[in-house]
Protein backbone atom coordinates (compact mmCIF):
# COMPACT_ATOMS: atom_id res chain seq x y z
CA UNK A 1 0.00 0.00 0.00
CA UNK A 2 1.05 3.57 -0.59
CA UNK A 3 0.53 4.72 3.00
CA UNK A 4 1.67 3.28 6.32
CA UNK A 5 0.21 4.86 9.44
CA UNK A 6 2.02 4.30 12.73
CA UNK A 7 -0.31 4.59 15.73
CA UNK A 8 -0.48 3.79 19.44
CA UNK A 9 -3.21 2.07 21.49
CA UNK A 10 -6.73 2.56 20.21
CA UNK A 11 -7.87 2.48 23.84
CA UNK A 12 -5.92 5.63 24.73
CA UNK A 13 -4.34 7.45 21.77
CA UNK A 14 -6.51 10.38 20.73
CA UNK A 15 -3.75 11.73 18.50
CA UNK A 16 -3.56 8.45 16.57
CA UNK A 17 -7.34 8.26 16.28
CA UNK A 18 -7.65 11.41 14.18
CA UNK A 19 -5.80 10.42 11.00
CA UNK A 20 -6.90 6.77 11.32
CA UNK A 21 -10.57 7.84 11.33
CA UNK A 22 -9.90 10.20 8.41
CA UNK A 23 -8.36 7.42 6.32
CA UNK A 24 -11.27 5.11 7.10
CA UNK A 25 -14.00 7.70 6.57
CA UNK A 26 -12.64 8.72 3.16
CA UNK A 27 -11.91 5.11 2.19
CA UNK A 28 -8.20 5.78 1.57
CA UNK A 29 -6.26 2.48 1.65
CA UNK A 30 -3.46 2.30 4.21
CA UNK A 31 -1.47 -0.15 6.29
CA UNK A 32 -1.73 0.20 10.06
CA UNK A 33 1.31 -0.29 12.30
CA UNK A 34 0.26 -0.49 15.95
CA UNK A 35 2.89 0.25 18.61
CA UNK A 36 1.64 -0.25 22.15
CA UNK A 37 2.47 2.43 24.69
CA UNK A 38 4.83 1.17 27.37
CA UNK A 39 5.24 1.58 31.12
CA UNK A 40 8.96 2.24 30.57
CA UNK A 41 8.97 5.64 28.85
CA UNK A 42 12.66 5.44 27.94
CA UNK A 43 12.10 2.10 26.23
CA UNK A 44 9.03 3.47 24.49
CA UNK A 45 11.03 6.42 23.18
CA UNK A 46 13.74 4.12 21.81
CA UNK A 47 11.08 2.02 20.09
CA UNK A 48 9.20 4.98 18.64
CA UNK A 49 12.40 6.62 17.35
CA UNK A 50 12.72 3.70 14.93
CA UNK A 51 9.82 5.08 12.89
CA UNK A 52 9.29 8.69 14.07
CA UNK A 53 11.88 11.47 14.46
CA UNK A 54 9.77 12.98 17.26
CA UNK A 55 9.30 9.59 18.98
CA UNK A 56 5.56 10.27 18.89
CA UNK A 57 2.48 9.05 17.09
CA UNK A 58 0.84 9.32 14.68
CA UNK A 59 3.44 9.10 11.95
CA UNK A 60 2.61 8.64 8.28
CA UNK A 61 4.95 7.14 5.73
CA UNK A 62 4.18 7.66 2.04
CA UNK A 63 5.82 4.57 0.60
CA UNK A 64 5.63 5.91 -2.94
CA UNK A 65 8.28 8.52 -2.24
CA UNK A 66 9.48 7.74 1.35
CA UNK A 67 8.00 10.99 2.68
CA UNK A 68 7.50 10.88 6.45
CA UNK A 69 4.92 13.10 8.14
CA UNK A 70 4.92 13.06 11.94
CA UNK A 71 2.02 15.23 13.10
CA UNK A 72 -1.73 14.65 12.92
CA UNK A 73 -2.63 18.01 11.36
CA UNK A 74 0.30 17.81 8.96
CA UNK A 75 -0.90 14.35 7.93
CA UNK A 76 -4.32 15.76 7.09
CA UNK A 77 -2.79 18.54 5.00
CA UNK A 78 -0.47 16.10 3.25
CA UNK A 79 -3.37 13.82 2.31
CA UNK A 80 -5.36 16.82 1.07
CA UNK A 81 -2.81 17.34 -1.69
CA UNK A 82 -4.03 14.13 -3.35
CA UNK A 83 -7.46 13.77 -1.75
CA UNK A 84 -9.30 17.13 -1.81
CA UNK A 85 -12.22 15.62 0.14
CA UNK A 86 -10.07 15.91 3.27
CA UNK A 87 -11.42 19.48 3.49
CA UNK A 88 -14.76 20.97 2.38
CA UNK A 89 -14.89 22.17 -1.24
CA UNK A 90 -16.53 25.49 -0.30
CA UNK A 91 -13.94 28.14 0.58
CA UNK A 92 -15.75 29.50 3.66
CA UNK A 93 -16.54 26.02 4.98
CA UNK A 94 -12.95 24.96 4.35
CA UNK A 95 -11.64 27.92 6.34
CA UNK A 96 -13.98 27.11 9.21
CA UNK A 97 -13.02 23.44 9.15
CA UNK A 98 -9.31 24.27 9.19
CA UNK A 99 -9.80 26.68 12.10
CA UNK A 100 -11.79 24.06 14.01
CA UNK A 101 -9.15 21.38 13.45
CA UNK A 102 -6.34 23.75 14.43
CA UNK A 103 -8.19 24.78 17.60
CA UNK A 104 -8.52 21.12 18.58
CA UNK A 105 -4.89 20.48 17.71
CA UNK A 106 -3.60 23.18 20.07
CA UNK A 107 -6.40 23.87 22.53
CA UNK A 108 -8.86 22.43 25.03
CA UNK A 109 -6.23 21.69 27.72
CA UNK A 110 -8.72 20.98 30.51
CA UNK A 111 -10.58 18.23 28.70
CA UNK A 112 -7.24 16.67 27.75
CA UNK A 113 -5.95 16.76 31.34
CA UNK A 114 -9.14 15.90 33.21
CA UNK A 115 -10.80 13.55 30.74
CA UNK A 116 -8.07 11.43 29.18
CA UNK A 117 -9.31 9.16 26.41
CA UNK A 118 -10.28 5.60 27.27
CA UNK A 119 -12.76 4.08 24.84
CA UNK A 120 -13.59 1.15 27.14
CA UNK A 121 -14.59 2.91 30.35
CA UNK A 122 -17.65 4.80 31.52
CA UNK A 123 -16.70 7.13 34.39
CA UNK A 124 -18.75 9.33 36.70
CA UNK A 125 -17.34 12.79 36.04
CA UNK A 126 -19.05 14.71 38.83
CA UNK A 127 -19.14 18.50 38.78
CA UNK A 128 -16.74 19.81 36.09
CA UNK A 129 -13.98 22.17 37.13
CA UNK A 130 -14.23 25.77 35.94
CA UNK A 131 -11.58 25.09 33.30
CA UNK A 132 -13.31 21.97 32.05
CA UNK A 133 -16.66 23.75 31.90
CA UNK A 134 -15.07 26.48 29.78
CA UNK A 135 -13.84 23.82 27.34
CA UNK A 136 -17.28 22.19 27.26
CA UNK A 137 -18.91 25.57 26.62
CA UNK A 138 -16.47 26.32 23.82
CA UNK A 139 -17.06 22.94 22.17
CA UNK A 140 -20.81 23.54 22.32
CA UNK A 141 -20.41 27.01 20.81
CA UNK A 142 -18.10 25.77 18.05
CA UNK A 143 -20.27 22.83 17.00
CA UNK A 144 -23.46 24.88 17.10
CA UNK A 145 -21.81 27.57 14.97
CA UNK A 146 -20.64 25.06 12.36
CA UNK A 147 -24.00 23.32 12.11
CA UNK A 148 -25.84 26.66 11.92
CA UNK A 149 -23.55 28.16 9.27
CA UNK A 150 -23.15 25.18 6.99
CA UNK A 151 -26.30 23.14 7.60
CA UNK A 152 -24.75 19.92 8.87
CA UNK A 153 -24.81 17.09 9.40
CA UNK A 154 -21.06 17.52 9.86
CA UNK A 155 -19.18 20.40 11.39
CA UNK A 156 -18.64 22.20 8.07
CA UNK A 157 -21.43 20.92 5.88
CA UNK A 158 -22.75 17.83 4.17
CA UNK A 159 -19.48 15.91 3.87
CA UNK A 160 -17.31 14.41 6.60
CA UNK A 161 -13.93 16.19 6.69
CA UNK A 162 -10.70 16.29 8.63
CA UNK A 163 -12.34 18.65 11.13
CA UNK A 164 -14.80 15.92 12.09
CA UNK A 165 -12.00 13.38 12.38
CA UNK A 166 -10.16 15.74 14.72
CA UNK A 167 -13.15 15.86 17.06
CA UNK A 168 -13.72 12.08 17.04
CA UNK A 169 -11.73 11.71 20.31
CA UNK A 170 -13.99 14.37 21.87
CA UNK A 171 -17.01 12.26 20.92
CA UNK A 172 -15.36 9.31 22.66
CA UNK A 173 -14.57 11.38 25.74
CA UNK A 174 -18.16 12.62 25.93
CA UNK A 175 -19.34 9.01 26.06
CA UNK A 176 -16.70 7.97 28.58
CA UNK A 177 -17.41 10.78 31.04
CA UNK A 178 -21.10 11.36 30.34
CA UNK A 179 -20.55 14.90 29.04
CA UNK A 180 -23.72 16.35 27.52
CA UNK A 181 -23.58 19.16 24.99
CA UNK A 182 -26.64 21.35 24.44
CA UNK A 183 -28.60 21.81 21.21
CA UNK A 184 -27.35 20.76 17.79
CA UNK A 185 -23.88 20.27 19.30
CA UNK A 186 -25.15 17.32 21.31
CA UNK A 187 -26.80 15.80 18.26
CA UNK A 188 -23.59 16.32 16.30
CA UNK A 189 -21.41 14.61 18.89
CA UNK A 190 -23.78 11.61 18.97
CA UNK A 191 -23.73 11.44 15.17
CA UNK A 192 -19.94 11.65 15.13
CA UNK A 193 -19.60 8.88 17.72
CA UNK A 194 -21.84 6.62 15.64
CA UNK A 195 -19.92 7.20 12.41
CA UNK A 196 -18.70 3.80 11.13
CA UNK A 197 -15.05 4.86 11.15
CA UNK A 198 -15.28 6.09 14.74
CA UNK A 199 -17.13 2.95 15.82
CA UNK A 200 -14.49 0.76 14.16
CA UNK A 201 -11.76 2.45 16.23
CA UNK A 202 -13.76 2.24 19.46
CA UNK A 203 -14.68 -1.41 19.00
CA UNK A 204 -11.09 -2.38 18.31
CA UNK A 205 -9.90 -0.33 21.28
CA UNK A 206 -12.31 -2.05 23.66
CA UNK A 207 -10.86 -5.50 22.94
CA UNK A 208 -7.25 -4.35 22.66
CA UNK A 209 -4.63 -6.14 24.73
CA UNK A 210 -2.23 -3.28 25.53
CA UNK A 211 -3.65 -2.08 28.87
CA UNK A 212 -1.39 0.12 31.02
CA UNK A 213 -1.94 0.80 34.72
CA UNK A 214 -0.74 4.40 34.53
CA UNK A 215 -3.12 5.24 31.69
CA UNK A 216 -6.05 3.60 33.44
CA UNK A 217 -5.29 5.58 36.61
CA UNK A 218 -4.94 8.81 34.62
CA UNK A 219 -8.40 8.29 33.15
CA UNK A 220 -10.08 7.35 36.41
CA UNK A 221 -8.36 9.93 38.69
CA UNK A 222 -10.10 8.48 41.74
CA UNK A 223 -13.57 8.77 40.21
CA UNK A 224 -16.18 6.04 40.11
CA UNK A 225 -16.03 3.63 37.17
CA UNK A 226 -19.61 2.97 36.11
CA UNK A 227 -18.84 0.40 33.45
CA UNK A 228 -15.90 -1.29 31.79
CA UNK A 229 -16.77 -2.38 28.28
CA UNK A 230 -13.52 -4.34 28.11
CA UNK A 231 -13.92 -6.17 31.42
CA UNK A 232 -12.30 -9.38 30.22
CA UNK A 233 -9.25 -7.50 28.98
CA UNK A 234 -8.79 -5.97 32.45
CA UNK A 235 -9.13 -9.40 34.06
CA UNK A 236 -6.53 -10.77 31.67
CA UNK A 237 -4.25 -7.84 32.48
CA UNK A 238 -4.58 -8.52 36.22
CA UNK A 239 -4.10 -12.26 35.71
CA UNK A 240 -7.55 -13.13 37.09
Amino acid sequence: MTYTLHIANKRYSSWSMRPWVLFKALDIPFEEKLHFLQEDLAEQRRDYLTFSPSAKVPTLVDNSNTTLVHDSLAIAEYLAEDFPAVWPSDKLARAFARCAAAEMHSGFPAIRNECSMNVALRIELGTPSEALQRDINRLTELFNEGISKFGGPWIAGKEFSAADAFYAPIASRCKTYGIQLAGPAGEYIDRLYEHPAVQAWVEEGIVEAGILARYEADCIQGRKVLKNLGEQQILDFLGL
